[in-house]
């Protein structure tokens, strides 16, 4: 696997990141001990924006980076609708609103790529259709790539421009949404219908 020319495989997480990949888990990983936005800020601070020296003295770069980094972390989080929650610490977040930081997180690394798995598991309805209409902000904002892993086939229609279906771990179609959902394997392997 490669990522604009370079190899990926073999290498460690924080190297992949660094790379200009990013993904949120199925399982929710955050830290909860810490507040929503320090969950935000530990992402920028994979790039160390500012060396060992600056962060000992406190230097004005130290200041200025520090400022910008919360700056843009509570944009994130003004995107992900958790700009008031920002000082809460994230384990007592609602489950739907653990779902959203951990993309804010994500986001904070700068990827060219995101990789979400199952972001819509354990949403009701309207948190869904707001999941939906926030992916595709972050699309059209960040323009990056979004890999989607997901089983809500409604969410998946609605905001993917292409779809590869997996049964059993071979891919067995590949297209467009419309052509995914008049797929006679597609029918068959999800529908038993065929």
């Amino acid at each position: 696997m490669e990522l604009d020319g370079k190899p990926l495989v073999g290498k460690r997480p924080y190297e992949i990141a660094k790379e200009g990949i990013a993904r949120t888990f199925q399982n929710i990983r955050l830290l909860g001990e810490l507040s929503v936005l320090e969950n935000v800020l530990i992402s920028f601070h994979m790039r160390e924006p500012y060396g060992y020296v600056s962060t000992i003295l406190r230097t004005k770069r130290f200041y200025d980076t520090e400022r910008k980094m919360r700056d843009e972390a509570m944009d994130l989080l003004t995107l992900m609708g958790l700009e008031k929650r920002a000082n809460v610490q994230s384990r007592s977040l609602p489950y739907g609103d653990q779902r959203r930081l951990e993309i804010a997180r994500a986001l904070a690394t700068h990827p060219k790529v995101l990789l979400l798995d199952e972001p819509a598991a354990g949403l009701n309805s309207q948190e869904k259709v707001s999941l939906m209409k926030t992916i595709s902000e972050i699309r059209n904002r960040f323009k990056i790539t979004i890999l989607l892993i997901e089983h809500d086939m409604k969410l998946v229609m609605g905001i993917c421009e292409r779809i590869t279906v997996l049964d059993h771990g071979e891919v067995i179609a590949c297209g467009l949404p419309k052509e995914i959902q008049e797929n006679p394997k597609v029918i068959e392997a999800y529908l038993g219908v065929g």
